[in-house]
């Protein structure tokens, strides 16, 4: 985007209603300017060409032509940053993840009722500013990891403790990068991983239920009293702070319904601070793509504490905000593609039991 340029946005949605308040709130901000709306995906593709946006907003579910079939076209042909705006729902979160998978930038829920639309304003404009300043994924997608042998059992009674941990934040672009990283780390990995997401509250067991289809380790939505083994990832849910205590057991989940911390709940402040604390040196903390700032200071404690801390880099970011405020601070170690960070974390953590694995030779070198 050129400086002092506007941020030209089309709005699609099937609601009349939403047609109208949505580009309201956007030409409130002196930044961006509603070139346009459209009734649903086959009217938003007819008008790209003539208006030209720089980032659509684009509803999941609509009649004719959905969201999903547009951003298709939309991605592969025009190359358009797009926020999608979902309903608060579980079918709503699976099509929303996987318009992310697809390419989509960014999500934004709809409030459940149109007389509350406006308090989704400042955030929409958050999202779309963030989404024009973008870059497309770049990085492909190499075959996944296949083993000779099934998921590590989990729980107190499985496997033991994990006695390190690796800490992971993510916003914006976060799931397309946790989607390629899970997929990409061995069932015998020798850490524990507990992972602050971005998103709602009915959107984190779909995401979780979403990437343990596809990854040798476990996925779950992380549960009060869940404990952190080695081959295991917990994903705090979307409504609450997850903190880490070390217990005779190994690392404990907590969980706590509280005030937003830097805007968020879950943060990734919460997390990173809690880890520092319990697991020191012990501990990687990994800042992932995303809007804004959260973490960026906790990882720093990370750090103090003897821990090692990775970020994404620039050109594998889908949104550059929480690396870059995080290495900006000094508190990174060292900045990584996304495509190299599975076997940054292999080496730096190295596996657990005695496993043979065979694995495909290319992702060796990734």
């Amino acid at each position: 985007m050129l400086a002092g340029k506007k941020i030209r946005v089309l709005v699609v949605d099937d609601s009349a209603v939403m047609r109208k308040l949505i580009p309201r709130l956007l030409e409130g901000d002196g930044e961006i300017e509603v070139v346009g709306t459209a009734i649903d995906g086959d009217f938003a593709l007819n008008k790209i060409e003539q208006l030209k946006p720089d980032v659509i907003t684009l509803d999941v579910d609509m009649p004719r032509m959905d969201g999903i079939t547009a951003l298709a076209e939309i991605v592969s042909k025009h190359r358009i940053p797009t926020v999608m705006l979902s309903s608060l729902t579980t079918r709503g979160a699976s099509l929303t993840l996987k318009a992310l998978e697809m390419g989509a930038v960014d999500f934004i829920c709809k409030p459940r009722s149109s007389s509350r639309v406006e308090e989704m304003g400042g955030e929409l404009i958050a999202k779309i500013k963030a989404a024009a300043r973008s870059r497309p994924v770049t990085h492909s997608e190499p075959p996944l990891l296949r083993s000779q042998f099934k998921k590590r059992s989990s729980g107190p009674n499985g496997y033991s403790a994990a006695e390190t941990i690796v800490a992971i934040g993510a916003s914006s672009g976060g799931p397309h990068a946790l989607r390629f990283l899970l997929p990409r780390i061995p069932a015998d990995f020798g850490a524990g991983i507990v992972i602050v997401q971005h998103m709602p509250e009915s959107f984190t067991a779909v995401m979780a239920r979403w990437l343990d289809e596809i990854c040798e380790i476990e996925v779950k939505e992380a549960s009060e009293g869940d404990v952190v083994t080695p081959g295991r990832a917990l994903l705090a849910p979307g409504n609450a702070h997850m903190r880490l205590k070390r217990t005779t057991l190994g690392g404990v989940i907590m969980l706590q319904h509280g005030t937003l911390v830097n805007g968020h709940m879950p943060s990734v402040e919460v997390l990173f601070n809690s880890v520092a604390r319990e697991y020191g040196r012990n501990a990687t903390g990994v800042i992932l793509t995303g809007m804004g700032s959260d973490g960026a200071e906790a990882i720093g404690e990370i750090r103090k504490s003897g821990g090692l801390t990775l970020a994404q880099d620039r050109e594998s970011c889908a949104v550059f905000g929480m690396p870059r405020a995080a290495i900006e601070k000094g508190n990174i170690d060292a900045i990584i593609p996304l495509t190299d960070l599975p076997s940054k974390l292999v080496s730096v953590v190295g596996r657990c039991g005695n496993l043979e694995v065979t694995h495909d030779a290319e992702l060796r070198r990734a």
